[in-house]
């Protein structure tokens, strides 16, 4: 079991349903720098201040101060830079307790933040949210057990609501996608969830039924990159991971992301990092 374990990507999610807090120390963000996470919690960060580049899955995003970032569960999450002066606050909820309370507005928040991770909410906006996380950090402060989990249920509710209202109000919701679009966020989706178990472009075009060449053909147009280099960056990604986050062995890696052996994995990898795993590994 401990052995299955190793072999997935690194996991974070929160000790209790429900916490909320502030000030996130930018030393600790850059601890998820070059390797990344899954969450399996959800997150929902208003940034005051300062900026975060990061990825959200297979998408490079800026966050400035006065947005909200919903990062909801199974997300892959790496940070590339934080500012000294970054100011968050954060309001997250547990594994546990999001799978046993599925509503329409979650599902809905889920869709929407698939499709933009950063909402933009102006000054405004931003000003009372910081309002409403203060109240929360205090709540959690003033509860006990019993008391936190008395409160969850509307604050999972409202929060998601709010969500909802929040990307419709400020357009943050879905565009109208073309048909190249569509078939690339399906694209993108299929990767994230199949990575590790095949690499071959042929087989993605296939789940999408259409052909190899249109597939590599809309992808490029709308991303600038090949459905190869898309692929292989969600595999380096979850290697990477493995090798600073885990003690997983080089051999339990590659069985983990379906190469044949081992002596392939390292080719692949050293193609795309410039070292081998064991000296990724190994470097400070």
């Amino acid at each position: 079991m401990e052995r299955n374990r190793q072999k997935e990507l690194p996991k974070v999610d929160l000790p209790e349903p429900w916490l909320a807090g502030t000030d996130i120390d930018p030393k600790l963000l850059n601890l998820y720098a070059d390797f990344p996470v899954r969450l399996k919690c959800e997150m929902v960060i208003l940034c005051r201040g300062g900026e975060v580049e990061a990825s959200v899955n297979l998408n490079r995003i800026a966050v400035h101060a006065d947005s909200l970032v919903v990062l909801t569960p199974g997300t892959i999450f790496q940070v590339h830079r934080v500012d000294e002066d970054l100011k968050i606050y954060f309001l997250g909820f547990s594994s546990e307790y999001v799978k046993g309370n599925c509503s329409k507005h979650l599902i809905e928040a889920c869709r929407l933040s698939s499709e933009c991770a950063v909402l933009p909410i102006g000054a405004g906006t931003a000003a009372w949210l910081e309002d409403s996380y203060r109240l929360m950090i205090r709540l959690y402060a003033s509860l006990d057990e019993k008391g936190r989990a008395a409160v969850i249920d509307n604050l999972f509710a409202d929060i998601h609501l709010g969500i909802h209202m929040l990307c419709r109000n400020t357009g943050g919701g879905p565009e109208e996608l073309t048909k190249n679009k569509q078939l690339f966020r399906s694209f993108a989706r299929l990767v994230t969830l199949n990575y590790a178990h095949t690499r071959q472009v042929t087989w993605y075009a296939e789940q999408l039924q259409v052909s190899h060449a249109y597939l590599c053909s809309v992808v490029k147009e709308v991303s600038g990159t090949t459905c190869t280099d898309i692929i292989s960056s969600m595999v380096i990604m979850d290697a990477k991971s493995q090798l600073k986050l885990t003690d997983a062995s080089v051999q339990a890696i590659s069985d983990s992301l379906n190469f044949a052996n081992i002596s392939f994995f390292g080719k692949y990898f050293k193609r795309y990092v410039g070292m081998s795993p064991l000296e990724y590994r190994l470097k400070g």
